[in-house]
This record gives structure tokens, sequence and C-alpha cells, in this order.
């Protein structure tokens, strides 16, 4: 008879590392406040996006989304998992758009006991304008 002899796995099994956590103290806020909706996103300081939140994303529709109500509810959502996640307390606010949530977003965010070290506008600006109607042949 011949002798069938069974092979054992020696290795040992491979455990899966779990990803750390990592700890962005401080960062930047963006705040995009249009007519119809305004989005927060919470990012470090190279601009990569930590969180973010809509007012859209919080169940708000139609012409809700575009409220104070709305923005000031989705930066609340936005900031605390900032918080939680990422241990996020110090940020520099950028603001873009002329939406009614501009000021209850920074509101809310300085609610959260998140330090707020400079508020900067870059909403777009034109310059030079739209390109002139054609002249109207009599």
């Amino acid at each position: 008879m011949t002798d069938k002899t069974t092979t054992i796995n020696t290795e040992p099994s491979k455990v899966k590392k779990r990803k750390a956590k990592r700890g962005v103290s401080q960062g930047q806020v963006h705040i995009q406040a249009t007519f119809n909706n305004t989005i927060v996103s919470f990012t470090d300081n190279n601009g990569s996006v930590l969180t973010t939140s809509s007012a859209g994303a919080c169940g708000f529709r139609g012409s809700k989304k575009g409220t104070a109500y709305a923005a000031q509810i989705a930066a609340e959502r936005a900031g605390q998992a900032a918080k939680q996640i990422y241990g996020f307390s110090k940020c520099d606010v950028y603001i873009k758009g002329i939406g009614l949530g501009r000021d209850s977003a920074i509101r809310s965010i300085a609610g959260l006991d998140i330090l707020i070290e400079s508020i900067v506008d870059v909403t777009g600006i034109p310059h030079g304008g739209v390109r002139p109607r054609k002249a109207r042949r009599v």
C-alpha cells in the first residue's frame, strides 16, 4: 500500500491590518452657497476632502434646499463627522457664492467648538462681462 501524506500549511494566516485613523486637527472648510443648494466640505490643509454634506443630502428638497436653515443643518452634519472621525478643531473658512446659507453655515461651525481662524470670500467676480449682442440691423 502507498502512504498518503497530507500537507499542512505551516504559514501563519494573514491578519488584516486596520487602517489607522488619521488625525487632522487643523484644516479648511469650503462652503459653496448658491440660491438652490449649500455644499459644505471639510478638507485638510492640502485640500483633500475629509467629510462633506449638502442641504440636499440632509433631506431637503426643492426650494427648501436654498434656505439658511438647510445650510445650518448641512454644516452641522459635516462638522460633527469631521470632529468625531478626525478630531477637527481649527479651520480656515473659504466661502463661495451668494446664497442664503453663507452666514448660518459659518455660525453653525463656530457653534460646534471649531475655532475659525480666518474667513475668506472666494466668490468669482466677472471682469469684462459677457460678449455683447450683435448690432441690430434695420
